[in-house]
């Protein structure tokens, strides 16, 4: 198992002369919304990570998918970008083992080997700063977007779940 989480991304960041902080906060496992809040930050800046299990035609792996908070991932899209025929999300026991972390509180970079890194292209479009929890419900980093990317270098995979059309903008296509 990942130990020492909070300290492992402090090491790296450190090490990649990232622009980035460390917050403590009040712990919030409810939400995505809330925890964004708390930070202070807007819920797209968050990059929230998916651990799945993706398998068929041969493949049998685990992988840390990231997008931002305020979007869903379709793990049909992820599994078939990685050759697969379907994608899971693993179990609470599981995300522990291979993260070190409680659910919730993942953040999006891999110190497990058998743990693959995806990213969705989104995540470097909108933001100049990403905001996730550190390891902790109770801590966040807040890192500059294009040091993320430089340093932890997700393999990038679209795989967002596409929005589903209002009444509106149905009726406005007839």
């Amino acid at each position: 198992m990942v130990e020492n989480v909070l300290q492992k991304l402090i090491d790296l960041f450190t090490a990649g002369g990232a622009n980035f902080h460390v917050l403590e906060h009040e712990a919030s496992g409810k939400s995505s919304q809330s925890v964004a809040q708390i930070r202070g930050t807007e819920l797209g800046q968050g990059a929230k990570a998916l651990v799945c299990h993706v398998k068929g035609n041969g493949l049998k792996l685990y992988v840390l998918a990231v997008l931002p908070a305020d979007k869903q991932a379709d793990l049909t899209k992820l599994a078939q970008a990685l050759g697969a025929r379907r994608a899971s999300l693993a179990s609470p026991v599981e995300v522990t083992e291979l993260t070190g972390c409680v659910f919730g509180a993942v953040p999006p970079v891999s110190f497990h080997p058998n743990l693959k890194l995806v990213a969705d292209p989104t995540l470097y479009t909108r933001y100049d700063e990403l905001a996730f929890n550190a390891g902790a419900l109770d801590h966040s980093i807040i890192i500059a977007t294009q040091d993320y990317k430089r340093i932890v270098a997700p393999q990038l995979i679209d795989f967002l779940k596409e929005p589903t059309p209002t009444v509106e903008q149905t009726v406005e296509k007839h």
